[in-house]
């Protein structure tokens, strides 16, 4: 019988480790992803509505830049200049899976207001390096790398706004947590997540039908492992408890990825000047296609009163 009982224990042992291994390899690994496609909480137009800004991106005197991440890392991204001379900038922060032209819609806007637009691709995306996704932590700091490398490119005068979709949103928020240059003078945060850990339970339990625990857990352990951060520790929620910059927040509110009720909680939480701004029947990081002007609008007024009382 304590013979049965071991083999018992050690097959469900095994069984968690390969688990553990197969949710790392889907979701933080550098692979292709799969369950982004045909994803009932993804919106199929995205592709179709992001083909303009696609087409302008494109015709743009784009430079390829390349940096050191702190860790030594290779990153690299496109800058595209004002077309005045300008001290604006904004970093523009994609999403999971995806690289930095991907937000070519939101260049353009800032673009035709005057701002040089830098548009990382984040580490384990697109030209970077890296054999991980760091859903926001490690980019955090590779946020704040890019940040210091535009103030010494544009000069000590720069004023700077990160502006982040999805993953992208979380990585601004993360980020906000930091101490950061005197030059970042306010955060657009777009359908970010609360944490890793909370996101993913979510996703577990809606994608695979299955308890976050012990699967989750146990891949958080891995990835602390292979890629060197926890899901508990890579949290927006508790680095925007420390920020001290004025923060945009805009979520959809029909959110199913990314649940509407995760904006309301990073809210909540931020002690800075702040403002919310949930766009109904907008599907995750749909809310400037479900209403572009209203985004224009209150992205603009955001900006414009930061510069004004600056």
């Amino acid at each position: 019988m304590r013979r049965r009982t071991k083999i018992g224990i050690g097959v469900i042992g095994s069984g968690l480790v390969a688990a553990s291994y197969y949710f790392y390899e889907m979701a933080i690994a550098t692979n292709p992803k799969p369950f982004l496609s045909n994803n009932r909480d993804l919106s199929d137009e995205m592709v179709r509505l992001m083909q303009p800004g696609q087409t302008w991106i494109k015709e743009q005197p784009l430079e390829r830049i390349e940096i050191e991440a702190k860790d030594g890392l290779t990153l690299r991204g496109h800058f595209l200049p004002s077309p005045v001379p300008s001290n604006r900038i904004v970093i523009l922060v994609h999403g999971y899976g995806g690289v930095g032209t991907d937000l070519a819609g939101f260049a353009y806007l800032y673009h035709q207001a005057g701002f040089h637009v830098m548009m990382p691709d984040n580490r384990g995306h697109g030209m970077s390096d890296g054999h991980y996704i760091g859903f926001g932590w490690h980019d955090r700091e590779d946020c704040l790398s890019w940040s210091n490398y535009l103030i010494e490119r544009i000069g000590q005068e720069a004023k700077l706004f990160l502006h982040g979709v999805s993953m992208g949103g979380a990585t601004v928020l993360m980020t906000s947590g930091e101490q950061l240059p005197p030059q970042i003078k306010g955060i657009i945060s777009d359908c970010a997540y609360t944490s890793v850990n909370a996101v993913l339970a979510y996703q577990m339990k809606r994608m695979y039908r299955l308890p976050h625990f012990p699967f989750l857990g146990m891949t958080s352990v891995l990835t602390k492992l292979k890629a060197g951060y926890t899901f508990r520790e890579a949290s927006a929620l508790k680095q925007v408890k420390k920020a001290q910059v004025p923060i945009l927040f805009i979520h959809g509110g029909a959110d199913t990825f990314v649940p509407t009720d995760m904006v309301y909680e990073l809210y909540e939480a931020c002690p800075t000047e702040k403002e919310l701004v949930v766009i109904p029947n907008a599907a995750h990081a749909m809310a400037y296609f479900e209403d572009p002007a209203l985004y224009d609008d209150v992205v603009e007024k955001f900006v414009r009163n930061i510069l004004r009382n600056d």
